[in-house]
């Protein structure tokens, strides 16, 4: 599985100043926005489709083991 390293409470400006630190060490970008209105936006990099909805689905299993007890997983 995929190592996940989480950004929680890190601002946008901290964010990109990482990833302009280690440009060379990244493979694809992925971003998503939650509007004050609502609306969410979301895009990616060179991130094929595939590895796009793999990315999701790591995401979503690391969130459900964080947030679930071990009788719901």
């Amino acid at each position: 599985m995929s190592k996940i390293k989480s950004l929680y409470g890190a601002t946008p400006a901290e964010i990109f100043q990482s990833g302009l630190e280690n440009l060379d060490d990244i493979e694809a970008v992925v971003a998503g926005v939650l509007w004050k209105d609502g609306t969410i936006t979301a895009g990616w990099s060179n991130l094929d489709v595939a590895n796009l909805a793999r990315l999701i689905l790591v995401l979503d299993e690391a969130q459900r083991r964080r947030t679930l007890p071990e009788t719901d997983l």
